[in-house]
């Protein structure tokens, strides 16, 4: 008999002991053993939960028990389940985790300690079981781009916003009622739940170990009806995707909101679904598409670690012998990709000159163009052909400055 501790037993970790519970036979049939929840720790003694399993407020009532076999954290927050993981590992227990945020900071110090103990399936997508596919299937591949919609409360509002026409204040009240997105957003919206996701599955097909704060990120809070009207108007969805590609001997990782052709696979993935594309040089291109959140599609990624522990499919974290990788972090600055840009400007004589000119000169090359006037104003939708990103910062700097110019000018990335 394997006994389960559970630190944190809100949604998800209510989840896992049900399914411990109600699918016991069939998970001993597959096991050879029984897996029982035995005790859960929690904040709040006197909140009601409709589970049948003894509850405690002291982590140290699970991480002093040497009965208990494996550890699932689901508690949340970084330093703190970053010390909780720790001392359960160097105790010598099994620990299966859902946390894409303590793996984003602390992957690497776990693999130091964790001598194939830690289980994280469920920290990327949910439902999705892309950990075990990039570690496992798709091992004998030398992976060249990882692109993903990770976020389905963005993917959600995108959805929304280009088929339905709302607007983004409108659209993030609606998924906030229906309890998609936080009273506080920014984690979503801003980008930051797909960038710890995004890292975590570089480290697994790259050996890379990059912080949140090292890479770019940018949110879905300035996308307006301008860019879903050029979405339209050339061919493309909008979608947040988390990215990663090698080139050469870098490792390009970034997370924003891009223009994506509407022949692309994962531009048709709508509402609140993840999907991740990986390109192998042996299987070319494949997608794993499911539900990214949502208590049941990550609980079921838990146990689905918790099972593999059974059996006794423990590997290294990361899926390397050592931590030692032989690529490097690309700077944001030197990103090479089509460019769209926005600018709000006073409809005069010579104004599309002037602006043309510093493209001209920062070796930017304009691909479309679209013009919304009315009567004293102009926007103007550029697309480029591929440029670097520092030029294209630096250009839209210079035309800031143009005194015809109404409002910062504003930039999204195309991805092909």
């Amino acid at each position: 008999m394997l006994k389960v501790g559970i630190i944190g037993v809100g949604t998800v970790g209510s989840s896992v002991v049900k399914i411990l519970q109600n699918s016991k036979d069939l998970i001993t049939s597959k096991v050879n053993q029984e897996i029982v929840p035995v005790l859960g720790v929690v904040k709040n003694l006197s909140k009601k939960r409709d589970i049948d399993i003894t509850l405690s407020d002291n982590i140290d009532d699970i991480l002093n028990n040497d009965d208990i076999d494996i550890v699932v954290e689901l508690m949340g927050g970084v330093e703190d389940a970053y010390e909780v993981v720790k001392r359960a590992l160097l105790k010598g227990k099994y620990v299966v985790t859902a946390n894409k945020a303590l793996l984003a900071y602390h992957r690497y110090d776990l693999e130091s300690i964790s001598n194939k103990h830690l289980g994280y399936e469920a920290s990327v997508a949910g439902g999705i079981p892309i950990v075990k596919a990039l570690k496992e299937g798709l091992s004998a591949n030398n992976i060249s781009s990882i692109k993903g919609i990770m976020n389905g409360t963005s993917n959600f509002m995108l959805t929304k916003m280009i088929k339905e026409g709302f607007k983004y204040d409108e659209i993030l009240k609606i998924a906030q009622d229906l309890g998609y997105a936080e009273a506080d957003p920014t984690f979503d919206v801003g980008g930051h739940d797909a960038a710890h996701k995004i890292l975590i599955l570089a480290s697994i097909a790259y050996n890379i170990d990059a912080k949140p704060e090292e890479i770019l990120i940018e949110g879905i809070e300035n996308i307006t009806k301008d860019e879903i009207k050029f979405a339209k108007e050339f061919g493309y969805e909008i979608k947040l995707l988390g990215i990663c590609k090698k080139i050469g001997s870098e490792i390009d990782i970034r997370v924003h909101p891009v223009f994506i052709s509407c022949d692309d696979m994962i531009s048709k993935v709508n509402g609140v679904m993840n999907a991740i594309t990986v390109k192998g040089d042996m299987v070319e291109e494949s997608m794993y598409y499911g539900p990214g959140a949502g208590g049941d599609a990550t609980a079921s990624a838990v146990v689905a670690d918790i099972i593999d522990i059974a059996r006794g499919h423990n590997d290294s974290l990361l899926g390397y012998t050592d931590n030692k990788s032989t690529y490097t972090l690309m700077s944001s600055d030197d990103i090479h990709t089509e460019y769209y840009v926005r600018i709000h400007v006073a409809d005069e004589i010579g104004v599309l000159n002037q602006i043309t000119k510093i493209f001209a000169s920062k070796n930017i090359s304009i691909s479309t163009f679209l013009q919304n006037s009315d009567e004293k104003t102009a926007t103007l939708l550029f697309s480029t052909h591929k440029a670097k990103e520092k030029n294209i910062k630096s250009a839209l700097v210079e035309i800031e400055k143009l005194s015809f110019v109404k409002e910062k000018p504003s930039m999204m990335r195309i991805e092909k």
